[in-house]
């Protein structure tokens, strides 16, 4: 049978690949360390587990609001209020499964066919897929290293055509782990505002910081930034929620209300569980988000100093998420390699390490490695890839 178009020219996300192929190894009996995935290695909360437990055992198994629970959505605007100082209301904030579906209904509901979308590089997998889903076209813009993988208010402006509809900023970035400062953000907001570009703010990390940095949303800055901003968050990577599904976009009411519409004929509404789940999430106490964020900054410190001593591996410190993204290419030459895939390729096969290729994030020379995992089997797999490198440069 024929399938559409539409889904001709989408590529399997790079990550959720390379996880499944080192879990048929893990399967087969190799002793595979999978620095891949993008979750934390953390168990959800207990007090989460026990809200989820109350909701089963009170009956609260049924249909919800299509735009999610009216207590949820108070939490939600509780929670924004609290943390980025902003005013929304329950019309303005819909409950979606998980914040890759917030971002897909965004840009089905945005989007008409040859809509440009701009998506600075290194990106996550999956926001070309999502607006290429929607007939839109990824418009890419090159963050480079010696600017932090950021871009400039220059880059954006020169970028913008008639055809520009949406700007995706990704702060703290995945798989960068970068940061755009308050004056950046107020920089590249005054392009987007000047020029009628809708900014769709990934904050899905917001949490996730270290070396004493704050969250800034670039919906805080202005009012005019405000209404000229869809908000995206969840609370899969902050309360180590990934299998729970709950995500949600905050911003202009006509847009949420055309999401909210969509999301009535695709998904009905998110699992009342998990939503009763991520009540409990956000209401209750959140000294667990910060003991994982400790832990996460601990492993980070350890491994962005061994994994630099590596030979052939250059890398800036990240300054959130839980992702290194150091340069291989040197590696990937001294190793015999014409590219970083071929690195990666080697690495799991020969040493059992799985790694995440910089190809699938739109930048070729890198390899992002996930800490979201214990620190003795980061050492392990740092001590792996060292002695990799050790052997191919000796043979060479």
């Amino acid at each position: 049978m024929k399938l559409a178009k539409r889904v001709s020219t989408l590529t399997p996300s790079t990550t959720l690949e390379i996880t499944a192929k080192a879990k048929e190894l893990k399967d087969a009996g190799h002793d595979v360390i999978g620095l891949g995935a993008g979750e934390p290695d953390f168990n959800t909360p207990e007090h989460i587990l026990d809200a989820a437990k109350k909701a089963m055992d009170e009956g609260l198994t049924k249909y919800t609001p299509s735009g999610g629970l009216p207590a949820l959505k108070k939490e939600i605007i509780s929670k924004l209020e609290k943390d980025q100082k902003l005013s929304y209301k329950p019309s303005e904030v819909i409950v979606c499964t998980g914040a890759k579906h917030a971002l897909y209904t965004l840009f089905q509901v945005i989007l008409d066919k040859e809509d440009e979308v701009i998506i600075p590089t290194p990106y996550w997998v999956s926001y070309p897929e999502q607006v290429k889903l929607a007939e839109g076209v990824p418009v890419y813009v090159e963050g480079k290293e010696e600017n932090q993988f950021k871009i400039t208010p220059s880059q954006l402006k020169a970028a913008i055509t008639s055809k520009t509809k949406a700007l995706i900023l990704n702060s703290p970035s995945n798989p960068t782990g970068m940061i755009y400062s308050k004056q950046e953000l107020q920089e590249l907001g005054q392009v987007c505002l000047d020029h009628d570009v809708l900014i769709v703010s990934d904050e899905i990390y917001e949490k996730l910081l270290y070396d004493g940095n704050e969250h800034v949303s670039i919906a805080q800055l202005s009012p005019e930034l405000k209404n000229m901003t869809i908000i995206i968050n969840g609370v899969s990577k902050s309360h180590s929620m990934t299998g729970w599904r709950i995500g949600y976009a905050v911003g202009n009411a006509s847009i949420i209300s055309a999401m909210t519409n969509l999301a009535s004929h695709s998904t009905s509404n998110p699992t009342s569980i998990a939503q009763y789940a991520t009540i409990a999430a956000y209401s209750g106490s959140q000294e667990d988000v910060e003991v994982m964020r400790q832990a996460f900054e601990e492993r980070l410190n350890i491994i962005f100093e061994k994994l630099n001593q590596i030979p052939g591996f250059h890398c800036i410190k990240p300054q959130g998420a839980f992702y290194l993204f150091p340069n291989a290419s040197e590696a990937a030459t001294m190793a015999g390699f014409d590219d970083v895939d071929g690195l990666v390729k080697a690495l799991l096969e020969e040493e059992k390490v799985a790694l995440v290729p910089g190809s699938g994030f739109g930048a070729d020379n890198y390899v992002r490695l996930s800490y979201a995992t214990s620190l003795d089997q980061l050492e392990k797999a740092i001590e792996r890839i060292a002695r990799y490198m050790e052997k191919v440069t000796v043979n060479r």
